[in-house]
């Protein structure tokens, strides 16, 4: 693959949208367990919301796509993930602009989108959340040179288990402070299908 295009865009969100609907029960049991309990529910909505819109239209550019994904979060997901998700897809549309997205300029969208994550949630990496796997995925690609699904797929992995030893600073699960080590984030744990969905697509070559 040497450029990200808007078939990649789509099909990563059909397969996102796949591993969130597979694992809906799953999300809303971590939290329940530290958070409010509708994270499930308010992914498999939104990024169902995402399929459809994304599917039924034509987009010019990757950036035209990307920048649809972030709005259909933004308005469909419900407590704090949709604003950050799609704050996350909306600072990476913003790095992809009009042209070619090469590996160069899908690397600084991942590492915009982890920012952007970070100024709308007030939050950094090590406070267990969403940040805690879309960081080090940005960390580690910028440490490649191309594509490369294994190295993503196994980076958000790894990011992911991370985070049960953590405890929570940030979000609902901060109230129960100590309490919250020894669970994954919710939040991380959807942030992995997301990049698990594009090392898949990657992997392919679409």
């Amino acid at each position: 693959m040497k450029t990200f295009q808007v078939k990649h865009v789509i099909k990563w969100m059909e397969e996102t949208n796949k591993k969130i609907v597979q694992n809906k029960e799953y999300l809303t049991s971590l939290d329940q367990a530290i958070g409010d309990g509708d994270h499930g529910i308010n992914m498999a909505r939104g990024f169902q919301e995402v399929v459809n819109k994304i599917t039924s239209q034509d987009y010019a550019t990757t950036a035209d796509a990307l920048k649809n994904v972030a709005m259909t979060l933004i308005s469909k997901v419900g407590g704090a993930s949709g604003p950050l998700y799609g704050t996350a897809f909306l600072k990476f549309s913003m790095a992809a602009k009009d042209q070619d997205v090469t590996y160069d300029i899908f690397v600084k969208g991942v590492e915009d989108a982890c920012n952007g994550i970070k100024q709308r949630g007030k939050a950094d990496v090590g406070e267990k959340t969403m940040l805690d796997v879309w960081c080090p995925v940005a960390d580690q690609l910028k440490k490649e040179n191309q594509f490369n699904a294994d190295v993503i797929s196994r980076t958000a992995k790894q990011a992911m288990a991370n985070t049960k030893d953590m405890m929570a600073t940030k979000g609902r699960a901060s109230y129960m402070k100590e309490r919250s080590i020894g669970h994954l984030d919710p939040g991380a744990v959807s942030s992995f299908y997301l990049f698990e969905a594009l090392a898949e697509v990657i992997y392919e070559g679409a």
